[in-house]
């Protein structure tokens, strides 16, 4: 019987696949050749392929072709790591394209006439599709109208409703500078923790909350009122109280709770916005354009479709279609809506009567004056200051003038127990461009709340925020929120009340995975942005397109153009109405 003896194994001792390079001998023939490694997961192919040519050494066609294309998709021996044996190519100028025609497709194949009809003729699917994205209407058995035909009817340029650009909400001028501009992302990372704040004065009177909303139904609605009130929206530097602190040194920023917020909110922003920043001193005062987007609320900001306004005309296209119409259903005209069901919603749910249960804070309205008669709107002004500074010794305050709407009947209001804040969602038309996948809320806000409220959060996740941080920067225990709708989805006038929803603003930042941390550190980056900068006027801008703030060094007459023509507008209307 042959023996058989075990040939010697090279053992690497280093873990790796193949031979080591320290344990071959001195005279091994083969030292000096590299060693194209493998992994496990690398499959093995065939080295020789003999049926590449056929007998004639044409190449091959058919079956064999088939099988040979089906082999080169078995991954290469080798590949799983980088090969010596890899050709580089360095100077690529010297190749060309010798061959640059497409191939003719395939005739009377089953992809050209589509699976199981005739020859040219097509699917009544398919045309059916091809008819309605014309704008025709495709009508048909056994379906429903506006869906036959498998496809949905679109509108004049639906196609281009997500490209449109936005416009800046202010006009920038081209002898404006930009100082600096900071990403969005970045302003998400800062952190700032603050003590708690002292509060330097209240002004105002507030109504008891009206609990009767607590309880409404969708099938207990009640009509929205339009109610006369008067309710004041000032900017910083116009407020008196906040002349009278700065006169005093109470602080080195002053802003208002509105302002505030956005600036918080800033990474949720799609929308743009523009704060005016006025330097005097060693003072910083962050101020709004009047009929800026600071005097409006928002529909459906971080909905994946938002609404959209009609798209301008062309004007080097002078075929171009004249502009459409605003519809009820455009980011403006939804914006007025909203605007004005908010301050309804808040006029309507306090109790002004017997006028005994209103509570006066220690100095009345400093904005209602004297020739005024309409009545003032339930509405309390807390003037609150917060330490920003990093250090004991580094003295950074800021003063905001905060806004409460009403309180609580049986709580304190004396020591900021029960004060209450009040806010509106509205809802337009679930089927329309930018409602955002929204349920209906008479069918599902009293069986599934938790699901209308997910998809608000989702749509709305800025303008909420917003209202959280006011809450919350206002000292309130209670956020009110009540969902109102259309009494009919064409029709923008008429509105009910159909729930109200009361939560802590604490608790409600916590599920909007808002952090006062954050907004108090973007307050501060901008605030070290701006002391950096010589006495004057700038304005922070959010592109409207991007994610992106910049900061502007404007003349320091700049807006102001605008306020004396508006004041002259007013006055010529007063004089032709005495005349």
């Amino acid at each position: 019987m042959a023996t058989f003896f075990l040939p010697p194994i090279q053992d690497n001792p280093e873990g790796g696949w193949g031979p080591s390079s320290s344990n071959l001998p001195e005279n091994f023939k083969f030292k000096d050749i590299p060693y194209a490694p493998y992994s496990k997961s690398d499959k093995l192919g065939r080295f020789a392929d003999w049926n590449d040519l056929s007998s004639d050494g044409r190449q091959a066609t058919g079956a064999s072709a088939n099988a040979r294309t089906n082999r080169s998709r078995t991954q290469a021996f080798g590949s799983g790591a980088p090969s010596a044996f890899a050709f580089q190519v360095e100077d690529e100028s010297s190749f060309s394209l010798v061959d640059n025609k497409t191939s003719a497709p395939r005739r009377g194949g089953a992809f050209a006439r589509g699976r199981g009809t005739a020859r040219g003729g097509g699917t009544y699917g398919a045309r059916a599709h091809m008819r309605s994205t014309r704008g025709g209407a495709v009508s048909g058995r056994g379906a429903p109208q506006g869906q036959r035909g498998g496809a949905r009817r679109g509108g004049w340029r639906d196609w281009d409703k997500n490209n449109r650009t936005r416009e800046s909400s202010v006009a920038i001028d081209p002898s404006w500078q930009v100082l600096e501009e900071v990403e969005l992302h970045r302003l998400a990372k800062l952190r700032l923790e603050v003590d708690e704040p002292e509060t330097v004065g209240t002004y105002g009177r507030l109504y008891p909350y009206n609990k009767a909303y607590d309880r409404l139904t969708t099938k207990s609605e009640r009509p929205l009122l339009p109610l006369d009130r008067i309710k004041y929206n000032t900017t910083t530097s116009d407020d008196p109280v906040i002349q009278q602190l700065a006169v005093q040194e109470t602080a080195q920023i002053y802003a208002t709770d509105v302002i505030l917020s956005v600036l918080m909110c800033a990474p949720r922003s799609v929308y743009p916005w523009d704060i005016v920043i006025v330097r005097e001193g060693n003072k910083l005062f962050f101020d709004k354009r009047d009929g800026g987007p600071f005097d409006t609320v928002t529909v459906n900001e971080n909905a994946a479709d938002p609404p959209q306004d009609p798209a301008p005309p062309n004007p080097n296209n002078p075929n171009d279609r004249p502009p459409e119409a605003p519809s009820i259903n455009a980011a403006t005209s939804l914006s007025l809506e909203a605007t004005y069901i908010n301050q309804n919603f808040a006029f309507q749910t306090v109790s002004e009567d017997p006028p005994s249960l209103a509570i006066d804070f220690d100095k009345p309205n400093p904005f209602y004056g004297l020739e005024e008669t309409e009545p003032l709107a339930s509405c309390g002004y807390r003037y609150r200051i917060w330490d920003l500074g990093i250090s004991e010794d580094e003295e950074m305050k800021i003063c905001v003038r905060t806004e409460v709407d009403a309180y609580m009947p049986g709580q304190n209001t004396q020591t900021g127990h029960g004060l209450t804040t009040i806010r509106a969602l509205n809802e337009f038309d679930t089927r329309a461009p930018g409602a955002g996948g929204a349920p209906d809320w008479r069918l599902r806000l009293d069986s599934q709340r938790g699901a209308v409220v997910t998809t608000e959060m989702k749509n709305n996740s800025c303008k909420l925020s917003r209202w959280t941080v006011q809450s919350v920067l206002a000292g309130a225990e209670q956020l009110k929120i009540g969902y109102v709708s259309r009494a009919n989805p064409r029709d923008n006038t008429r509105h009910t009340i159909l729930s109200t929803m009361s939560i802590r603003p604490v608790d409600f930042a916590a599920q909007l995975n808002v952090s006062l941390a954050n907004g108090w550190g973007i307050v501060r980056t901008v605030t070290d942005m701006c002391m950096k900068m010589p006495e004057g006027k700038y304005v922070l801008v959010k592109d409207p397109n991007k994610p992106v703030i910049r900061l502007y060094a404007v003349p320091f007459n700049a807006f102001t153009a605008e306020e004396d023509e508006e004041d002259m507008a007013a006055g010529s209307e007063t004089d032709d109405g005495e005349a």
